[in-house]
């Protein structure tokens, strides 16, 4: 029989803490960690409020993405819809949809938890939902107005396995995307199917919420 296994929570002392910087959203904490030998080192990392993404499938199994320039990597990405979780405690379904509808003009009637990550837990407390939605239609009224970025953003719908091959090829490289393209192949190919999956409502310890 497979040996399960799954992440615990676990806390270390910190004998000290500071935030050198603290951004619109993000910030920098610096934290000094007691070690098991008894030495203590000094952690700096990302403070993040947590996000949500989006792999919006359509009847025709193509799913939604966007092309966004990304200026700390100097490159015009595919992703997913996503965004940042903007309230204290708010429940993720519904940011999920929010930002389906201002990224896309896109609404969905079936939602699913498709993965729970952390993006980089070694420099950042970034935690990701990526949910599956299906059952896709145009949203109602005017479409959202966006700017910066994502004012020249493009909107594609890519089948499935393109992307999967694309992510295995080096051609893809958005964290949401991979992660939610290979997941959803794997709940495909053997993991019980798309029924398996959590609910939209599951519980996140990583970021609690109310439902």
């Amino acid at each position: 029989m497979a040996t399960r296994i799954t992440d615990v929570p676990e806390q270390w002392e910190v004998t000290a803490s500071a935030t050198p910087f603290q951004g619109n959203k993000t910030g920098v904490r610096t934290d000094d960690v007691v070690m098991p030998d008894g030495t203590v080192a000094r952690r700096d990392y990302q403070t993040h409020p947590g996000s949500v993404a989006i792999l919006a499938l359509d009847d025709q199994d193509r799913v939604l993405v966007l092309s966004q320039y990304r200026h700390p990597v100097r490159e015009k990405l595919w992703e997913i819809p996503a965004g940042l979780l903007d309230i204290p405690g708010e429940n993720p379904l519904h940011a999920a949809q929010r930002e389906l509808y201002e990224e896309a003009h896109v609404k969905a009637e079936d939602w699913r938890v498709l993965v729970d990550v952390y993006t980089t837990p070694g420099g950042s407390d970034e935690a990701v939902r990526i949910f599956l939605a299906q059952q896709l239609s145009e949203a109602d009224g005017e479409r959202f107005e966006v700017s910066e970025e994502e004012s020249v953003m493009e909107l594609a719908r890519v089948p499935l396995e393109e992307l999967v091959r694309g992510a295995l090829a080096g051609e893809l490289h958005n964290n949401c995307l991979v992660v939610g393209a290979l997941a959803l192949h794997a709940a495909i190919s053997g993991g019980g199917g798309v029924g398996a999956l959590r609910p939209a409502d599951a519980d996140w310890p990583a970021r609690p919420y109310e439902k």
